[in-house]
């Protein structure tokens, strides 16, 4: 397809700038939302739940420390999906876009700077709970949160409107099928369950979207109770 000249402003491409498909869309990107709340509410809520950590308490901190693992793999693997399999599809199919994605990437470039300082000093304070080693975590995330801020918006306003105009549907899946392999090892339920806890309505509709009935009775009889099990010992209540 002949490349379409980048306005000037950067905006969005028009329909038919974006492979001449009219109105009709070619997948439905709005999982991409749905993800990124789940960041948004656990990278949110981290600092509250690092503060929550007694000073020298090494089991809570363990605990707190995998769960803010799982956050940082889940959005390194997000991010890694998107600049290996979606940024040179957009510029390809709809060049006009050009500007937005090479927002993305450099946003993408500052995130990473924040992410490999958690990673670095999760394992510190991991081992020691000691509250002078949380403030390396806490600054990372102060770092992550401001991040985000910008870029989930950014993307969602100026990439998946144009996702849905050239990407296949299977591309989509496959970015989400990236993500998913990306959990830490018996973390599927803790990982489903924040992901549905950071729905509006607390996932009900996300469930009959994305998971088979008989998932939805797993995750009813068994998932959710480990999840409001480790939810409790994020926040410290760990009473029998």
């Amino acid at each position: 397809m002949p490349a379409t000249p980048l306005p000037s402003s950067g905006d969005r491409p028009s329909q038919r700038e974006a492979g001449g498909l009219g109105t009709a869309k070619t997948c439905d990107a709005s999982g991409m939302a749905e993800i990124h709340r789940m960041f948004r509410a656990g990278f949110g809520e981290a600092p509250a739940l690092i503060s929550g950590v007694a000073d020298g308490d090494v089991v809570h901190a363990e605990v707190v420390s995998d769960h803010l693992r799982m956050l940082s793999v889940g959005l390194h693997a997000h991010h890694e999906g998107e600049d290996a399999m979606l940024w040179d599809a957009l510029d390809e199919r709809a060049p006009s876009c050009s500007m937005h994605v090479q927002r993305m990437k450099a946003q993408h470039a500052e995130l990473l700077v924040h992410l490999r300082q958690l990673d670095a000093a999760l394992p510190v304070w991991r081992s020691s709970g000691a509250s002078t080693d949380a403030a390396a975590l806490v600054s990372a995330l102060n770092g992550i949160n401001g991040a985000l801020a910008d870029h989930l918006p950014d993307e969602e306003s100026n990439i998946v409107p144009v996702m849905e105009t050239v990407i296949t549907q299977q591309e989509v899946d496959a970015l989400a099928a990236h993500g998913r392999k990306a959990t830490p090892k018996g973390r599927m339920f803790l990982q489903l369950g924040a992901i549905l806890a950071a729905q509006p309505d607390g996932g009900v509709a996300w469930q009959k979207a994305h998971l088979p009935g008989p998932v939805r009775v797993i995750w009813r009889v068994i998932g959710r109770s480990k999840y409001e099990a480790n939810r409790a010992e994020l926040v410290g209540d760990r009473r029998p």
